[in-house]
């Protein structure tokens, strides 16, 4: 793509960018209302970008030359975009409508996909209305998510979102969901902490029933439930989402108990299979969780249908793609001006940066610019009492302000300015400002600043932002949320040419993993000296 002419346009293009700053821009009228988009009350202003509509038309032009429209179109009919793995990538499929054909290797995936979510809807009313009984004729109301990497992440930050909007809290009475991600055994205790294997159901989730942090943390806890309840309680206690029938059945599980997804899934993009769509309807119930999954598919048709201009993971991943790659910002921020969405963040670092953390294009050849972008975030205002200061005077960061207009736990107190809410959301008008227009020593002069102190109170500003507003945050927009980020984060690998969809740098570590077990091992159980590493590794290993 770097060897396009549309490609060498931008980069021509970023010196006259270089040449204006937010605080003139900013003052165009027409060019802030341009600038904007909405989609079903998910209003996306990016008019704080160091752009203007002149880039815009140029990233258009950009996406043409990489055939955007097209790759999109493959993603959703199903053709092996993962060409390194020969897949389908299919999230789509997880949340499309009862009716819809969406074909791999040929067959229609859609009545499959339902298979699974009128098996999880018929156990989740099974299991919450009390008719599901633990080995001593208990009900259960705690369950245990076991997973790693996408089998946590997503899940838990829709369990986040979630937790505080009325209308999941109420189904959620009495119940607990709790995730059991990290192999060290601090996690294990505290996911197990105060609950009783009596009326706790774990959920274990590993598509080969291999995954050996997942299933040594499957094991420990089977031997939590089986010392106290005995070995017959496994049936009842814990249930899989696995394709491993097999593995599933050996391990102690009923395999009429284990819900299944496919290869076509990858793990960061599988909130919407079993994987989430599972523990989420046993804690809220499945009206609540199939919301979420409308939610997430109208943003897929948005994307797959709206056009370019109006396109917001298209805008947002073409706008990321100018800051990473022609402006030379390699961070972004996500900042969402609401609590319930503090595992926002976490789930888009992994969603992000193992999707396009790559070197290589997807033809195996190394690329000549820098592609991913490191991601990172916190709530407002949390954030501003922590990393906002290298945000404002340090590097350039740009930024992705998230904002929601009214608040899952409306609060005003009597005698006060402003509600709780409106006290938030001041902070989120107001930084997206501080950042573009910045303050100068003119400014301080004119406030009697006294002079050594002007230079520590300049602020440069020309820092790009981007501001969501989103009407409410209840479990659909949680949904068209995730599938934002979701496409944006596809949008920018079908730019850079890379593969978003294999992730084979989680491999080496894990292989290497494996040598030091068994040298753990040896030196443990048979005394043996530490051989074979390195002289760092090999002193550290005989330290520990």
């Amino acid at each position: 793509i770097s060897d396009t002419d549309q490609w060498k346009a931008l980069q021509a293009h970023v010196g006259a960018i270089h040449k204006t700053h937010l605080r003139d821009l900013m003052a165009d009228a027409d060019r802030c209302k341009a600038m904007t988009a909405e989609f079903e009350g998910i209003y996306l202003d990016y008019s704080r970008q160091q752009a203007t509509t002149e880039t815009i038309d140029k990233l258009f032009k950009l996406a043409e030359a990489a055939k955007l429209k097209e790759k999109i179109e493959k993603m959703f009919n199903g053709d092996k975009i993962n060409s390194t793995e020969n897949r389908s990538v299919l999230h789509v499929a997880l949340r499309a409508p009862r009716d819809a054909v969406i074909h791999s290797d040929g067959v229609n995936v859609v009545p499959e996909v339902w298979a699974v979510i009128d098996k999880i809807k018929q156990f989740s009313e099974t299991f919450r209305s009390g008719s599901w009984v633990g080995a001593t004729g208990k009900p259960l109301t705690n369950v245990v998510s076991v997973g790693i990497g996408g089998s946590f992440l997503g899940p838990l930050f829709v369990h986040t979102a979630l937790q505080t909007d009325p209308q999941a809290a109420e189904s959620a009475k009495g119940r607990q969901l709790r995730f059991l991600a990290n192999v060290d055994p601090v996690d294990v205790a505290r996911s197990i902490k105060d609950l009783d294997p009596e009326t706790t159901l774990v959920v274990i989730v590993s598509k080969t029933f291999t995954t050996a942090e997942t299933m040594l943390n499957a094991r420990t806890i089977k031997e939590w439930i089986v010392s106290s309840l005995g070995p017959q309680a496994v049936s009842k206690h814990m249930i899989a989402v696995s394709t491993n029938l097999k593995l599933v059945k050996e391990f102690g599980i009923d395999p009429n108990n284990a819900f299944g997804f496919w290869d076509w899934v990858g793990g960061r993009y599988s909130v919407c299979s079993a994987v989430g769509v599972l523990p989420l309807s046993l804690q809220y119930g499945f009206p609540i969780v199939q919301k979420f999954l409308e939610g997430a598919s109208s943003i897929d048709n948005h994307f797959r249908t709206s056009s370019f201009e109006k396109n917001l993971p298209v805008l947002l991943g073409l706008l990321s793609v100018w800051n990473v790659s022609f402006l030379g910002y390699p961070a972004r921020a996500i900042l969402p001006y609401s609590q319930a969405l503090e595992k926002l963040a976490p789930h888009i670092q992994q969603l992000s940066m193992e999707s396009n953390g790559k070197g290589v294009s997807i033809d195996g050849v190394r690329l000549p610019y820098e592609a991913g972008e490191i991601d990172f975030g916190e709530p407002g205002t949390n954030g501003q009492h922590s990393f906002y200061q290298l945000i404002h005077q340090g590097r350039v960061i740009p930024c992705d302000f998230i904002g929601v207009i009214k608040s899952q736990q409306p609060v005003y107190l009597k005698g006060e300015a402003v509600s709780n809410h409106d006290e938030l959301m001041s902070n989120f008008f107001a930084q997206p400002d501080a950042l573009a227009y910045g303050k100068t020593p003119e400014q301080l002069r004119s406030e009697n600043v006294s002079e050594n102190l002007i230079p520590h109170k300049t602020f440069q500003g020309n820092r790009p932002s981007l501001s969501f507003l989103l009407s409410s945050l209840s479990a659909y927009e949680i949904g068209q949320l995730l599938a934002i980020y979701e496409h944006r984060i596809a949008v920018q690998g079908f730019i850079w040419g890379i593969n978003s969809f294999d992730q084979w740098g989680v491999e080496l570590g894990k292989s290497l993993a494996s040598q030091v077990r068994k040298q753990l091992h040896a030196s443990r159980m048979e005394g043996k000296p530490v051989e074979g590493f390195n002289p760092s590794s090999a002193s550290l290993l005989a330290r520990y």
